[in-house]
């Protein structure tokens, strides 16, 4: 989870909220760990933990840079369930700002 970006998200939030979107950030750590980064990054909207990584894996980003942790992230999904649009980074810099996404939405 990178505090910078939960803070950007954070800073996007009432533009996404108005737009009708929830965000939700997961993150391979523990409860505790999420909890204590999402308090530090004061972010409002759910951090959810993943430390035995079954999300992570069930969308596919868990270790594709070969470093044991989940590549950088973003998908859009419906209220329907679908994925209109993802972003899986190539690093662990390569994440979207918030008007990227938001640029995004359908």
């Amino acid at each position: 989870m990178c505090r910078q970006q939960l803070v950007e998200l954070q800073q996007g939030y009432p533009t996404f909220l108005e737009r009708g979107v929830q965000l939700v950030a997961i993150s391979t750590d523990g409860m505790r760990d999420a909890r204590n980064m999402a308090t530090l990054s004061g972010v409002t909207y759910p951090v959810i933990p993943d430390p035995d990584t079954r999300i992570s894996r069930s969308y596919g980003v868990f270790d594709l840079l070969g470093d044991g942790v989940a590549a950088p992230a973003v998908f859009v999904i419906a209220s329907t369930g679908e994925i209109v649009w993802r972003h899986i980074g190539r690093d662990i810099a390569d994440r979207p700002t918030p008007a990227e996404i938001l640029g995004q939405l359908p």
